[in-house]
Formats: C-alpha cells, structure tokens, sequence
C-alpha cells in the first residue's frame, strides 16, 4: 500500500506516513480491482464501506425506470464515494461503475465514525476530513444544479464550460467526461450536444479536440 500516497488525499489529509498502517487495520481497508466498464455496487446496495479511488476513476450514474441514464458524478483518484450512504446505512439510488480500469481501497464507515478504544488522535483528523469533503460535495451538487438550469443546451455548455475554466484558472482545460458522458451529466441528447458544440465553435465562442477546450470569448477565468 502506498500510504505516501494516502497521506496526500483530501480523506487522509494531516495524517504521517507512518501513522498510516495503524490506522487502515483499524478501519478494516480491503482492495479490489475492477476493469473499465464493471458494476462497483449497484443501486439498491446497503453500503457499509466507502470507496477511496487509488487509480483510474469512476463514474457515478443514475438508472431511470424507463430504461435512460444519466453520469451524476465523476471520482477520480484519491477522492472518495458511497460515503453519505454508508454513514446513514440507506440503499444507493445510484450506482457505480469504472470509468476506466480502476483500483478501489474499501473503509468500513462505522469505524471511521467512532473512534476506537485508544481514541488516536489521527482518528478525529479523520472524521474531520470526511466531514469538510460532504460539505464540498454538497456544493459540487449546487454546481450542477446551476450547470443544468438553463433551458438551451448552449447555455448549459456555457455554464459547464465555465465552471471548469474558473478551477483551471486558464481559458483552456481538460473535462474529465466523453461526449456521451457529457451529455448525460448535462441532460441532454449526444447528438444534439455534438451539433451544438460544433456551432460554438464556428461562431467563434469555443475552439476543442476531443475533452481538450478553449474558451475564445469572454473576460479571462483568472
């Protein structure tokens, strides 16, 4: 286990290297490994682990009855999932696949939430953490809730797209999303997601190749 690596993530943030082993016995971490494309938990799981993402990413979806399916969220390695259902032991109304292939460290929640008999201090930096990431999921929900208002699909490409240039504090970025994956996130048809960003980038608004883009008008993002 690269608990150098641990030690750099949000969830294990403020904890030494060799405070590390201790502390994955405690909370009885396993490691599975998954291959693009295979079912992490599906909706209706009771989940009493929470998954921390050690390579590659996953993709977090919602299945609609009729059959549609929508990319919630996107988590990439050394960010966490599952934890909001694991902590109020509720079955998911999500499900979770590998984006691509992907390495996954498994954490009981109880044992994160209630400390253990030698009540470690690294084990209250530890509830700590995983209390500042729900409060910025929570704003990454409000985030998508503002990229998805519009009612055209260019203002809601706009929205996305400037967004990810404010974190990237540059006009050009990466997105983490293919265009079905973008259309999903977006709620809106791929076809009709590819025609519109085609005619954005022939008015001139955006240039892109691929998940690579360029924002062309506007004040700069910085």
């Amino acid at each position: 286990m690269d608990t150098a690596f641990l030690t750099e993530t949000e969830l294990f943030a403020g904890i030494r290297p060799d405070e590390m082993d201790r502390l994955l016995v405690c909370l009885s971490a396993t490691r599975r490994q998954y291959k693009k494309g295979d079912t992490i938990f599906s909706a209706g799981t009771r989940l009493t682990e929470i998954g921390l993402v050690l390579t590659g990413s996953v993709h977090v979806i919602i299945n609609y009855f009729w059959g549609d399916a929508n990319i919630f969220g996107h988590v990439e390695e050394g960010e966490i999932f599952g934890e909001a259902y694991a902590a109020l032991h509720k079955e998911t109304l999500t499900e979770v696949v590998a984006a691509e292939d992907a390495e996954i460290l498994f954490l009981n929640m109880h044992k994160i939430l209630t400390t253990c008999e030698q009540s470690c201090a690294f084990h209250h930096r530890l509830i700590y953490n995983i209390v500042g990431i729900s409060a910025r999921k929570n704003l990454a929900l409000s985030a998508r809730m503002v990229h998805i208002a519009p009612k055209s699909i260019r203002d809601r490409v706009f929205a996305y797209l400037s967004q990810q240039a404010l974190e990237a504090s540059d006009r050009e970025f990466s997105i983490p999303f293919s265009r079905q994956e973008l259309a999903d996130y977006l709620g809106v048809n791929r076809s009709a997601l590819s025609a519109e960003l085609s005619r954005m980038q022939k008015d001139g608004k955006i240039a892109f190749h691929k998940n690579r883009f360029r924002l062309l008008e506007g004040p700069a993002p910085y």
